[in-house]
């Protein structure tokens, strides 16, 4: 073994490599990483024979995952909203909180206030607590800015963080999230006069990865969002859409039909809606945090998803309004109790399954070439990080080879 390479030994391995035994398994594992990637992964018993004689590090019996991924979050925004939270458990009505200045528009007004240094700070607690869940990988959203000078703080602010945490941060162009006010009335306007151009900027600037958009009765119709992916696919970009969260509009159909990674929330898709998801390989993101700070009712049509065979994927879908969630754990948790999903299926939506919904193919499963990023459990079984509720049982994180 050449001195860049590290062996671990003493643990058993959730692969999280499908087709095989559950979570792909491996007791008494041992792993070799060499530049920041997996060079070897397997039983210990079976570890080839150059590199007999070297000493390996214990990882004293613990379970070994794919470092945790959470595909869907809005950790960069100005401001909270904890007192229009407080107004509607004390019986304001929705209406009586938009004239108080609450809703999305005080996370726009926020945001268009911070700078890229203001951004940032405020972030970083909130990637720090995913971090310290196990969070390898995290993708950062656009939005809140809703003009082009904030769309593109926004994301020079999350491009930064993955510099200043060890994290791999993904970014996502989320211009088409809302008509800010001074579009009031005018979506299409806002979408050919602000959404588009700000989205070739932040191209051109290199800030973008993937390009999203909310497909709402309270945002933009398939047709607006569709204008906005045909410039995505006319750069190249990746698409993926907030759909059918409150009710059906088709948007996850037409998002499907534009070769989308991922479709998100999903609460209202119909039989329709799977059958194209699963004709196009797009990943179901599923967001429990926001079914549950919304009281929302519809159940994503997680029995139909699973029967079709479209993959299912968790995100915490951190943002001021109405998923101000920070830990993965808790989410793989309610996707269990709220909506009957599997321990198994929680743990692959939360690696392997949110690896596809960014388009990333080098990590989520432990497996030969894919990244050295990995998380270290205290615990005997991988349905613990399920079962268990409020409690973080993280030893360690392994990022990029580096603990």
């Amino acid at each position: 073994m050449t001195d860049s390479s590290t062996l671990y030994v003493d643990f058993t391995a959730a692969t999280m490599v499908p087709g095989g035994d559950a979570y792909g398994l491996i007791e008494d594992a041992a792993i070799v990483v060499k530049d920041a990637r997996i060079a070897w992964v397997g039983p210990r018993a079976d570890l080839p024979s150059r590199y007999d004689g070297t000493a390996g590090q214990s990882l004293g019996g613990r379970l070994v995952t794919p470092g945790l991924i959470d595909c869907h979050t809005h950790v960069v925004h100005g401001g909270d909203r904890a007192g229009e939270f407080e107004m509607r458990l004390n019986g304001a009505s929705y209406e009586e909180v938009a004239r108080a200045g609450g809703g999305i528009v005080s996370t726009v007004t926020a945001t268009r206030a911070s700078d890229v240094d203001r951004m940032v700070a405020d972030a970083l607690p909130r990637v720090d607590a995913l971090l310290s869940e196990g969070v390898c990988t995290l993708e950062i959203k656009s939005g809140y800015g809703l003009d082009t000078e904030t769309e593109l703080r926004m994301l020079r602010a999350a491009r930064r963080i993955g510099h200043e945490r060890p994290v791999r941060v993904c970014t996502t162009f989320l211009g088409a999230h809302a008509v800010p006010a001074e579009y009031d009335g005018r979506p299409d306007a806002y979408i050919d006069e602000v959404c588009i151009p700000t989205l070739r900027k932040a191209h051109a600037e290199g800030l973008v990865d993937a390009v999203d958009a909310f497909c709402e009765g309270i945002a933009f119709s398939p047709e607006q969002v569709s204008r906005v992916f045909d410039v995505a696919g006319e750069l190249g970009l990746p698409v993926k859409i907030h759909a059918e969260q409150l009710s059906n509009l088709g948007g996850a159909i037409m998002a499907a039909e534009h070769g989308a990674i991922s479709a998100d929330h999903i609460e209202y898709l119909d039989d329709a809606g799977v059958a194209a998801l699963a004709k196009a390989v797009t990943i179901a993101v599923i967001l429990p945090g926001a079914f549950y700070t919304i009281r929302e009712t519809q159940a994503p049509p997680i029995a139909a998803l699973r029967k079709a065979g479209v993959p299912m994927a968790l995100a915490t879908d951190n943002n001021p309004g109405s998923s101000p969630l920070t830990s993965l754990l808790l989410t793989m948790n309610m996707a269990c109790t709220l909506f009957r999903m599997t321990p198994e299926e929680a743990l692959a939506g939360a690696t392997r399954n949110a690896a596809a919904a960014l388009g990333l193919d080098d990590c989520g499963t432990i497996a030969e070439g894919k990244r050295a990023d990995l998380a270290v459990w205290e615990v005997k079984t991988p349905a613990e990080l399920s079962y268990r509720i409020g409690f973080n049982p993280l030893h360690s994180r392994i990022f990029g080879g580096i603990s």
